[in-house]
């Protein structure tokens, strides 16, 4: 079934006409027809089933089927720590991020990311970054659209890491736990936490760094004997928490 997302203003109404890029897409990519159903959904947990009832050059007329319906939200908050990787890396961790659930995610410029954005920069790629996310939720089904911040210094990050209920750290140190006994302690039905999830950039975080996050209450965890890149770390943090927020948290 093809998703699109709208206003929340936009999907309380029965009848629903879809104009610029959100009928484009409809009409021209996926070449809906009359009958086609569309489950339409505003990001913040409202979907809604439609279908199309007439077509035009440009616009695409819905009626809805259903009521609207509000999906539950789940008990726990999931917030990414990503220093920000070279190349595209970001734009599919972001994508994979959505996937698996998060709920927040902070792009970070540490003292060793080669990544370095001023003002301007960082505001154009959150707003790209915003709608990678929102394709990606439109793609796998998702009721809640993550928020993506505007990349942050390391140093401004402190507020979100002490505001997180639970902070894991994936750390090259020797304190560092297995990951499962670390996942195993948590429990996640119970109602309004935070879990956060650290990733350091390619040359890892200074010690400095490190220190600062276990100072905010970071668990350091190894992610097992070999080296993982950044991406890769942080999509095995994010599948591991997500399995415990379903109480079947798996790996070491």
């Amino acid at each position: 079934m093809y998703r699109q997302q709208v206003s929340t203003e936009a999907i309380q109404q029965d009848i629903l006409v879809l104009e610029g890029e959100q009928a484009h897409h409809l009409l021209h990519v996926l070449r809906a027809t009359e009958g086609t159903e569309v489950g339409a959904f505003d990001g913040a947990g409202l979907t809604r089933l439609y279908h199309v009832v007439a077509r035009g050059a440009t616009t695409l007329t819905l009626e809805a089927k259903q009521p609207v319906f509000s999906a539950a939200e789940a008990p726990v908050e999931t917030v990414l720590f990503a220093c920000i990787p070279k190349g595209d890396r970001m734009e599919w961790l972001l994508e994979k991020a959505t996937e698996l659930g998060v709920s927040k995610i902070v792009p970070v410029m540490s003292a060793r990311t080669v990544v370095r954005l001023d003002k301007r920069q960082a505001e154009a790629k959150r707003a790209r970054w915003q709608r990678i996310v929102e394709a990606a939720s439109r793609q796998c089904g998702a009721a809640f659209v993550p928020e993506v911040v505007e990349p942050q210094p390391f140093s401004a990050t402190l507020a979100m890491m002490k505001a997180c209920t639970t902070l894991i750290v994936a750390a090259l140190i020797p304190e560092a736990r297995p990951l499962k006994p670390v996942l195993d302690g948590l429990n996640p039905q119970t109602k309004g936490q935070v879990w956060g999830w650290w990733c350091g950039p390619e040359g890892d975080f200074t010690k400095e760094e490190m220190q600062t996050i276990l100072d905010c209450g970071a668990l350091p965890v190894t992610l097992g004997p070999l080296i993982l890149r950044a991406e890769t770390a942080a999509i095995y943090g994010l599948a591991n928490l997500g399995c415990a927020r379903n109480n079947t948290a798996f790996g070491e």
